[in-house]
């Protein structure tokens, strides 16, 4: 994305022969949502005065009795839909309340602003910067019902090792074994030309983007890395990001699911993300202290880990996420750090020795998270932990998940649950406060909205599996 002007993104729509505007912006547990006006209604008064909308069936937002809202768009956004049908101007907007004119406090995107004027104020560093690795799954067919007296889901890849003994006419083989899925070339990984159309697609809407792979699991899994972005637009790239995925992938007759957990007993999708504080030009996570880091990259450390229980509320946010969480995969359940070690849930990666390369790698989080929400409650832990100076204590070099029982024990670990991971968010919240970057009112609604929407309702729906282990009970 090109940063412009009111008159310059006018001007980009007129060249490139846009009819149509579609304002984009993210409903609280963090899914896109858009409406559109023709492209004459856009006027550089319009990224001061917005457009007005109904706020009141959007997700975790406004009452009915309160429910007018408005978009303002964010000029440096603009880019032209690869997907729609006649030519079409997207731009992300902000919320604002139309009475007061301030911005909406429940819009992911002012917590976000927030967190980085927060940044900004602090004179500890002026830019956060983040880098997901956001992995998802590529399946052929999907279905799924949940009524008072069934409940069922059933997915299917061509790629799936459990399509091996499947009558194919013919059936060619080349299926990745389960947990072997990591870059096999073609015919293996039969998904490369996909992943390059979703990368072109990427670059060709302005995201930067360092690499795309198959990954682990077999069923198509795959990966896309976009490069390191500020905080703000790291959300936004994280969002078009799965806009055009989802899309490339409709578009070749397949779906694309981020869900951290789809496949029972092989690697799940998480999203890595790693991070930095610069300072002008400076990177503040070089120096002399373990693995080439600074004191304040290990501070920023010493917060992630110290607050981590409460942050994955955030960032690891369904009760599908915890099916990822668990010993034995790849995904890390320990709250330790190393350099190199894939095992821990900080790493420090080693790739190279320019110090604007140092950062530090959270491997916890999943891509359904809100990335608004998650990237700033990551930066104000990090942030706690360096204006508190919270040591992380000593690395873990070892391979934790072969460590005996009596070294385990004193290592703290991931929540087990989505309701852990929101009584944590309850009882630790003060670092996110600060700044009035988060209000209680946002952690509030977050943590009654999970609980009413997401946990409840599982909790009251038998599990198939319930039937194998209890029906003859």
């Amino acid at each position: 994305m090109e940063k412009r002007t009111p008159r310059e993104v006018i001007d980009f729509a007129r060249e490139n022969g846009a009819e149509v505007v579609d304002f984009k912006f993210l409903d609280f547990p963090g899914t896109w949502q858009h409406f559109s006006v023709p492209v004459e209604a856009l006027t550089e008064e319009s990224f001061e005065e917005g457009f007005g909308f109904d706020g009141s069936s959007i997700r975790g937002w406004r009452n009915i009795n309160e429910s007018d809202m408005l978009v303002i768009p964010d000029p440096g956004t603009a880019f032209m839909d690869p997907f729609t049908k006649d030519p079409t101007l997207n731009l992300i907007g902000n919320i604002y309340d139309p009475i007061t004119k301030e911005r909406y406090s429940r819009d992911p995107r002012a917590v976000a602003i927030k967190a980085e004027n927060y940044l900004a104020s602090t004179g500890v560093a002026d830019k956060a910067y983040f880098g997901p690795e956001a992995e998802f799954f590529v399946f052929d067919d999907v279905r799924f019902d949940q009524r008072e007296n069934q409940g069922f889901y059933h997915i299917d890849s061509k790629e799936g090792c459990w399509n091996s003994g499947r009558e194919e006419n013919p059936n060619l083989g080349y299926k990745p074994r389960f947990k072997e899925g990591y870059f096999p070339v073609p015919p293996t990984d039969s998904l490369h030309d996909l992943r390059s159309e979703m990368m072109l697609t990427l670059i060709n809407v302005g995201c930067e983007v360092e690499t795309q792979h198959h990954e682990v699991a077999t069923a198509g899994q795959g990966e896309i890395d976009l490069k390191f972005d500020t905080l703000i637009n790291m959300g936004d790239k994280l969002l078009l990001y799965k806009y055009v995925i989802r899309n490339i992938a409709k578009r070749n007759g397949k779906t694309v699911t981020f869900m951290p957990k789809p496949i029972y007993n092989d690697n799940g999708s998480g999203m890595h993300v790693h991070q930095s504080l610069w300072k002008g030009n400076k990177p503040l996570f070089a120096g002399n202290e373990y693995a080439g880091v600074s004191d304040a990259a290990l501070y920023y450390i010493g917060g992630i880990l110290k607050h981590a229980p409460a942050i994955l509320a955030f960032s690891n946010p369904t009760t599908n996420s915890y099916k990822r969480l668990v010993p034995g995969f790849e995904a890390p359940v320990n709250l330790a750090y190393s350099q190199r070690n894939r095992s821990a849930a900080i790493r420090i990666p080693m790739y190279s020795p320019s110090p604007k390369s140092k950062r530090i790698e959270f491997r916890c989080p999943d891509p359904t998270c809100n990335p608004y929400l998650a990237f700033s409650a990551m930066m104000m832990a990090g942030l706690d932990g360096i204006q508190n100076k919270i040591h992380p204590g000593e690395p873990l070099d070892k391979n934790i998940y072969d460590l005996p029982p009596e070294e385990l024990k004193d290592i703290r670990k991931t929540p087990a649950s989505l309701e852990d991971a929101l009584r944590a968010l309850e009882s630790d919240h003060e670092f996110l406060l600060k700044g009035e970057v988060f209000t209680e009112d946002v952690i509030h609604t977050w943590i009654n909205y999970k609980r009413e929407r997401d946990i409840a309702q599982l909790a009251q729906r038998p599990h198939p599996y319930e039937f194998f282990l209890y029906y003859d009970a």
